[in-house]
């Protein structure tokens, strides 16, 4: 437990100390979020955060003496990849192709590595799995930083789920992951908790998400039939995933690119229209959030029947979510 305290507090200072750092190199270098209409912010901000989050994660992750090398260093890689094509993203916008590569390959590492799927019958579907998987979170965590503290707080909070459900099933290499990563995102929610001072960026949202997947692939329970326990780290990150399928099928409900298409759209938007303040939605989904954590802590130990159950009514109520949800924007509008 004291390697995992070293590795939590080390990562929460450094991003303490270094983001003011990032700040003035993202003012000095232009990488600043101007305002417009699809921001919910009134003025400029740097928007390099997510350097800050990356140097504490992985410097508090090279503290820990009993890793598996191999696997650290391909996480390393592959989470130094999308992290770097997030920076490129935040300075002058790529193209999807270029960043959908670029996650492929990272995930494509994680599998070389030995970190993939294994519950599906066939090889083939366990490395398709994984990769559908890790683009999916990394983009999820994308979507979701649409308002201040949200990306970061809500990887807090699964991070937390994370941490717990590792520690209690024994598994080192999870706890390490999530100690790190929650130290950094609590680290940067001094800073991007409303009223934000500076964003993460795509560097920050793309390395947050992928880390999140890659630790979502790590966990095992040997207590359990992997035909119940794949739920887990789905039920952990329910509220990314839900914003997203919300977004993708609204903008097709309205024939619009769902991936090339930004907007007001997100389900943290669709609370400020139904009358929430940018905190007061922000903290009702970390509330979500928490939900979702402590379902997925009772699926650990779920029979098939109870987990699908479960699985089946959280499946339901996210449907009639998404139609309150496309309702209520729509009126709003009209």
């Amino acid at each position: 437990m004291i390697n995992y305290i070293l590795i939590f507090f080390s990562a929460l200072i450094i991003v303490i100390v270094s983001t003011p750092f990032a700040k003035r190199a993202a003012l000095r270098f232009g990488f600043i979020d101007h305002p417009s209409e699809r921001r919910v912010h009134t003025s400029p901000l740097p928007r390099l955060g997510g350097v800050a989050i990356y140097l504490g994660c992985i410097v508090a992750l090279l503290l820990s003496d009993r890793f598996y090398m191999s696997q650290l260093v391909s996480i390393m890689i592959g989470a130094t990849i999308v992290s770097f094509l997030g920076i490129w993203d935040d300075y002058k916008t790529l193209k999807p192709l270029i960043k959908l590569g670029g996650q492929t390959l990272a995930g494509l590492i994680l599998i070389y590595s030995g970190i993939k799927v294994n519950f599906l019958p066939y090889e083939s579907l366990n490395i398709i799995a994984t990769l559908l998987w890790v683009i999916i979170i990394t983009n999820a965590l994308n979507l979701l930083d649409n308002m201040d503290g949200l990306s970061g707080g809500v990887a807090t909070i699964a991070c937390i789920f994370y941490f717990l459900i590792s520690v209690m099933t024994g598994q080192y290499l999870v706890a390490s992951l999530a100690a790190a990563l929650l130290g950094a995102c609590l680290g940067f929610l001094y800073y991007n908790f409303n009223p934000a001072s500076i964003f993460m960026g795509d560097s920050g949202s793309l390395f947050i998400g992928f880390l999140l997947a890659t630790i979502g692939i790590k966990l095992r329970f040997l207590s359990n039939v992997a035909f119940v326990t794949w739920m887990v780290p789905v039920v952990v990150l329910g509220l990314p995933l839900f914003d997203t399928t919300l977004v993708v099928i609204s903008r097709l409900r309205r024939g619009l690119n769902p991936l090339t298409t930004p907007g007001k759209d997100h389900v943290s938007h669709r609370l400020v229209n139904m009358g929430a303040t940018q905190r007061e939605a922000v903290l009702i989904l970390y509330l979500v959030c928490c939900c979702f954590g402590l379902t997925a802590m009772f699926l650990m130990h779920a029979s098939i029947f109870e987990g699908y159950l479960i699985g089946t009514l959280l499946f339901i109520m996210a449907l009639y979510a998404i139609c309150r949800l496309e309702k209520v924007m729509f009126q709003e509008k009209s």
